[in-house]
């Protein structure tokens, strides 16, 4: 797939796309997280942003943080600590006033809960997948959708499991949920006029996603299959659709799962020349 040109605003309009709009994105770990592209490019767009970390990990999103220009602040948040997100409320309440966008990119499967072991996976490794990737989306609606108005907007970042794929196991169970706890959101926000979707990538070797086992194999095949092709070190298709979809220009569009993937959902069988 060919590299997307960067630098400038990506849409040729008057104004930039998240121009003034306060956008918090979770899920920025090192350069290579896809979380970390769409808040460079929701930068580029016009946000003023704010990043979620918590733990070990904080010291390495605040380095990651300071490849951004201007540094985004990092706040405190452990997606399955209930004081943390009633927390992240007020922080947002008191800096803000009103949140405009949320990026949730959390996920979490312990080893035992992928690489082919889904018959042995116990249940107290299923729920860990199950509570941080797919319930901690609706507790990130809880923060922060007191604070959004008409036009607010919430993006997961998915990877379609409406099949079941090799080695990704209960963390596909999770994200099949994921998917579904969208519809739900959709269903129940839209009555403040709030928009929840979810972005289905293709495969992209962040460090999450190098841990899976049988990683390599599910990448090389991508390429072949996807009719665009497929470049699994090339964030950047996902994070202009991220914010397209945080952006007023996607105002009439909720509960869908839209895919960035080169086209592979759409292919049947393995493309030949």
């Amino acid at each position: 797939m060919p590299k997307l040109a960067r630098g400038a605003s990506v849409w040729n309009t008057a104004e930039m796309l998240l121009e003034g709009k306060n956008v918090l994105i979770t899920g920025v770990l090192t350069k290579q997280s896809i979380a970390f592209r769409c808040a460079e490019v929701a930068q580029r767009e016009g946000a003023n942003i704010v990043l979620t970390s918590f733990g070990r990990a904080m010291s390495i999103t605040e380095k990651a943080a300071r490849r951004m220009s201007p540094v985004p602040d990092v706040l405190e948040l452990d997606i399955n600590n209930p004081d943390n997100v009633a927390a992240l409320t007020e922080e947002l309440r008191s800096r803000w006033g009103r949140v405009d966008g949320a990026v949730h990119a959390i996920a979490f499967a312990p080893q035992d809960a992928l690489g082919g072991n889904f018959m042995n996976t116990p249940w107290s490794s299923a729920e860990m997948a199950f509570h941080t990737s797919t319930f901690s989306l609706k507790e990130l609606a809880v923060a922060v959708s007191p604070l959004m108005s008409e036009g607010g907007s919430i993006v997961t970042l998915d990877f379609d499991n409406r099949v079941a794929w090799p080695v990704y196991d209960w963390m596909g169970v999770a994200k099949a949920g994921l998917e579904a706890v969208v519809r739900y959101l959709a269903r129940d926000l839209g009555k403040k006029k709030i928009r929840i979707n979810a972005v289905a990538a293709g495969p992209l070797a962040t460090m999450a996603a190098k841990s899976i086992p049988g990683f390599r194999e599910l990448e090389g095949s991508w390429a072949l299959q996807a009719p665009l092709g497929w470049d699994s070190a090339d964030t950047e298709p996902v994070a202009r659709m991220v914010t397209l979809l945080l952006s007023d220009w996607a105002a009439a569009t909720t509960g869908e799962m839209i895919h960035v993937d080169g086209g592979y959902h759409a292919m049947g069988s393995r493309l030949t020349e």
